[in-house]
């Protein structure tokens, strides 16, 4: 018995050796699920993405910026505003898609310009107006119960003056911010019904704040 109990090869397994392997398996078992569940939230997430990609591959902004942040300047912006608004139908009226309305904003760019100054002028206000079509980075914004996530959108954009003041943004095309419009059937002409319904968040939806982080980090990047 003596010589058993000194013999360095028999191994005793006791109870308690194995619940550790027991506690090793259920560690590795959560492990491997806690994987399974960020792989799927990357997948739904990515997929979401898409659809988003695809919104901002359908909409053109509008994006005004004042001179300065006093409120004469900021009166004025608003002012351009409501002028190239009036000018929503004659522009891009028979436009379908968002590369139509690209071609129609920059064919009218000219025309835009001169309705922007003009408008100025009638304020007694001389600065001067730069009109562009670029891509551009926006914030996540809601307009009427539709809310468009963050990322790069082609803009029309305008400048007025130094261009140094608090900016306005809205959608061009479709025609969605134009007083009277109704936002969801502008929306509907040129999105699929799945893609209008991702827009419409009750409040501020968590899905809405993970792609600001996701297109942020991406900017960062470079990507």
């Amino acid at each position: 018995m003596q010589g058993s109990m000194n013999n360095p090869s028999l191994i005793v397994h006791t109870p308690t050796s194995e619940k550790t392997k027991g506690g090793h398996k259920m560690k590795r078992i959560e492990i491997s699920m806690l994987f399974a569940l960020v792989f799927c939230a990357v997948v739904s997430f990515l997929a979401l993405n898409g659809e988003y990609d695809q919104v901002r591959d359908s909409v053109l902004r509008l994006h005004i910026l004042a001179n300065s942040d006093s409120l004469y300047d900021q009166e004025l912006k608003l002012k351009v505003r409501d002028a190239l608004q009036a000018e929503v139908d004659e522009v891009f009226g028979g436009c379908e898609n968002l590369e139509q309305a690209i071609f129609a904003a920059e064919s009218n760019a000219d025309t835009l310009r001169r309705t922007a100054e003009e408008t100025l002028r009638a304020s007694g206000c001389d600065y001067s107006v730069k009109i562009s079509v670029e891509p551009t980075m926006f914030d996540t914004r809601t307009y009427d119960g539709i809310t468009l996530p963050a990322g790069e959108y082609t803009a029309l954009r305008v400048e007025i003056g130094e261009a140094k003041g608090r900016n306005w943004w809205c959608v061009m095309f479709p025609a969605m911010c134009v007083t009277g419009r109704d936002g969801r059937q502008e929306l509907d002409a040129v999105l699929t019904d799945g893609q209008v319904s991702l827009l419409e968040a009750d409040g501020y939806d968590i899905r809405f704040r993970c792609v600001e982080w996701y297109e942020a980090v991406c900017e960062w990047l470079g990507i």
